[in-house]
């Protein structure tokens, strides 16, 4: 099964994989991005962080290759009554304009393989103006003890110096490594071991 079959079948569930409220960290931050800002939100799956996003004012352009998924991120933004830009793209092939956002958010998008995983890092390296914002939470090696979500693979998993290289040219970084309870609907729930990067340009 490719990857893309296996998205593809865990969006065509009823329910909402990873819940319609936003990120806990995403929401804990959304303050530094700047009103009405031109934002990027990475493999944003059903919608819970673009539709939010796009209710707190800003022109928020919703990335993911799940047709399924954004057909039910579309719903959830008429129920809210937000507008957003949809993107159906695979993010191994979209196009990083140079200096297109104001802020670009990446939360759990952990499917990628080491080589994919840097060329999207310096995509939004790229794609994000001076002075913008990246916002990026994913899990730890932790979690594969946890195993609350997230992919089984080790390679895949975020470190504070893996995050800290490939971002190393911006001017401010934070990370954090930390364990919390998630509750993120069925897809993310319990113990995880969280990684967090801010990073501005």
């Amino acid at each position: 099964m490719s990857e893309f079959q296996r998205w593809e079948g865990r969006f065509a569930a009823e329910h909402f994989v990873f819940g319609t409220e936003p990120n806990a960290f995403l929401a804990r931050n959304a303050a530094r991005i700047p009103p009405g800002s031109r934002v990027l939100s990475l493999a944003d799956g059903e919608g819970r962080n673009g539709v939010w996003l796009a209710g707190q004012g800003h022109a928020v352009l919703a990335q993911d290759f799940s047709p399924t998924a954004q057909a039910k991120a579309r719903g959830l933004a008429a129920e809210r009554g937000v507008t957003l830009d949809w993107e159906l793209s695979d993010i191994t092939q979209r196009d990083w304009a140079p200096a297109a956002f104001d802020a670009v958010v990446g939360i759990f998008f952990q499917f990628l393989a080491p080589d994919a995983r840097a060329a999207v890092f310096a995509g939004i390296a790229q794609t994000v103006k001076p002075g913008g914002l990246v916002l990026i939470e994913g899990y730890g090696p932790k979690q594969l003890d946890y195993g609350t979500g997230g992919p089984k693979v080790l390679e895949n998993l975020y470190t504070e110096t893996l995050l800290r290289e490939a971002f190393a040219e911006f001017s401010e970084i934070e990370t954090a490594a930390y364990d919390a309870e998630v509750d993120e609907g069925p897809g993310h729930s319990g113990m995880s071991a969280l990684v967090d990067l801010i990073a501005r340009k």
